[in-house]
């Protein structure tokens, strides 16, 4: 029998690698193994791998570091030392739009982060900045790597100094599908939104039984940093979502008003293709005759905006202020509106500090902002005083003052005192101005202000009630109207509710060239 020829030991060889290379591969994917995802399943988690599929456009997935394994020698960690080190890097699309994504493989070592595991995420977060395109980190991990010790510290540190070289260049997105716990929470607060999942998911600083240990205090992981608790209480949430498909689903939702980076526009959809918003009749109607009962600025909101087009960011905190994501004309725009439903539609410390990371956001990537006014001033009280509303209410001045994107303010009822200010007023650089005939612009309301200027006439009236009422309805047409700021040009049109998108539409368009230049500096130093 001849020898086998050159040629043919040739292709046995190349068969057998790539059969390795197939071998490899299919061992990388499973991650921790069989049993362990069968355990992410039992969980209602979604194993690494699959929350990509389904965060990413079919197909577009293209792994970076597959076979990337610890290094380590001196600790048992694995005698197998599984590819991909806990966590599965790389890029694809969404909407057809280039990303970054890592995404944490809680099947391997409980998604802890050593230090190879941090270089993969390191190795996509400066291919995000290099090539300016949004990074979306899906977080599911124990922690740092006790095993890895300061190299785990390390390779955090990392990560938290990208994340700030990112900001304000790139969208950063972090979605909570697990634990999140100690320093691994750091990373999540620097990046733009977090989406956090009901029941399983939690971030802390510092666990339940440290916190009993310290404290004395009994609580769970989901009352002490659950995906509820950071949504109503601490706003460190920003969506907060069903399950892990939901979360998926509404992080590729909030990408379609992104831009790729600082230097783009927010993608516009043909104006032609814009479903008509809500019947703008009905909004003539809408705000209560009475100056004092509630209303729904949502209502107004679906109103004038395309057609079943808005997404909220942090509806659950700081309730009196909404903002969100919307599209006037195919045109992405930030809102920011009072919530007369809730607390009168005061600002107060949650609501500031909400409003003014929104208008911050916007700013930085070229989202054009439209507020909507109905604010009767800061909330009163010691709890607000003595937490410091002064500062955390200059945090939501600051960044208005700040913003050079276009602005266009709709005044819809009241506007008293430093809160119309606050409220992108023209005095702070708000681009057009227009105010409701229902629209109450004045230093204070009617009532507290005839109870100042007319003291002495209410003590001296034989009826003070009756007299302090024809008082209010004198100031009231005297001063609480929008005709008196409309004369000083501080409001540059009174106009029907029902005229208000296409007059939107219409200064949107004017404003799309805006430039402004805010005077030359290393930074500001907003107050913190």
């Amino acid at each position: 029998m001849s020898a086998p020829t050159s040629s043919t030991t040739d292709a046995q060889t190349h068969r057998e690698l790539y059969e390795d290379l197939q071998h490899r591969r299919e061992e990388a994917a499973k991650g921790g193994g069989d049993a362990r995802i069968e355990r992410q399943h039992e969980k209602d988690k979604l194993t690494a791998r699959e929350r990509l599929d389904i965060l990413l456009d079919d197909g577009s997935f293209e792994e970076l570091g597959t076979f990337v394994r610890h290094q380590e020698t001196n600790f048992d960690l694995d005698e197998n030392r599984p590819y991909g080190d806990g966590v599965v890097t790389g890029y694809g699309t969404i909407h057809g739009r280039l990303v970054y994504v890592f995404s944490q493989d809680f099947t391997v070592y409980g998604g802890s982060l050593g230090r190879a595991h941090a270089d993969k995420i390191v190795n996509v977060m400066e291919k995000a900045l290099e090539n300016g395109a949004p990074l979306i980190g899906l977080n599911d991990s124990g922690g740092a790597r006790i095993q890895e010790g300061v190299k785990s510290l390390g390779g955090y540190a990392d990560i938290f100094k990208l994340n700030t070289d990112a900001s304000g260049v790139i969208p950063q997105i972090s979605a909570i599908m697990g634990p999140c716990a100690g320093g691994a929470v750091y990373s999540p607060a620097i990046t733009d939104f977090t989406f956090m999942v009901e029941d399983t998911s939690y971030m802390f600083v510092t666990g339940p039984h440290v916190v009993k240990t310290v404290t004395q205090e009994d609580v769970t992981a989901g009352e002490l940093g659950g995906a509820r608790t950071h949504a109503t209480k601490s706003g460190v949430s920003h969506v907060t979502c069903k399950n892990d498909v939901d979360c998926l689903r509404r992080i590729r939702d909030l990408m379609s008003y992104l831009p790729q980076n600082c230097e783009e526009d927010p993608p516009r959809q043909s104006r032609d293709e814009v479903s008509s918003a809500l019947d703008g009749e009905e909004l003539d109607a809408l705000v209560p005759e009475e100056p004092n009962k509630p209303y729904d600025m949502r209502d107004v909101i679906r109103h004038i905006v395309d057609k079943d087009d808005f997404f909220e960011i942090q509806p659950d905190f700081g309730e009196n202020l909404i903002t969100g994501f919307s599209r006037l004309g195919g045109r992405p725009i930030g809102i920011v509106a009072n919530q007369p439903a809730v607390l009168s539609g005061t600002l107060n410390i949650d609501a500031s500090v909400k409003g003014a990371r929104f208008v911050r956001f916007c700013d930085a990537f070229n989202i054009p902002l439209l507020v909507f006014e109905d604010v009767p001033g800061f909330l009163p009280g010691t709890d607000q005083e003595w937490n410091g509303i002064i500062k955390e209410g200059a945090k939501l001045l600051y960044a208005f003052c700040e913003a050079t994107v276009p602005r266009i303010t709709v005044i819809t009822r009241k506007a008293y005192g430093g809160a119309y200010d606050v409220m992108n007023s023209k005095h702070i650089g708000g681009d057009l101005n227009f105010a409701w005939p229902t629209a109450e612009v004045a230093v204070m309301g009617p009532k507290s202000a005839v109870e100042i200027i007319y003291r002495d006439e209410l003590q001296e009236a034989d009826d003070p009630e009756a007299a302090k009422d024809e008082f209010v309805e004198q100031y009231r047409e005297a001063f609480a109207t929008p005709y008196v700021a409309a004369e000083y040009g501080y409001v540059d049109d009174v106009i029907k509710p029902s005229e208000t998108r296409r007059r939107l539409l219409r200064g949107f368009d004017m404003l799309e060239n805006k430039v402004v230049n805010n005077p030359p500096k290393k930074h500001g130093n907003m107050p913190l």
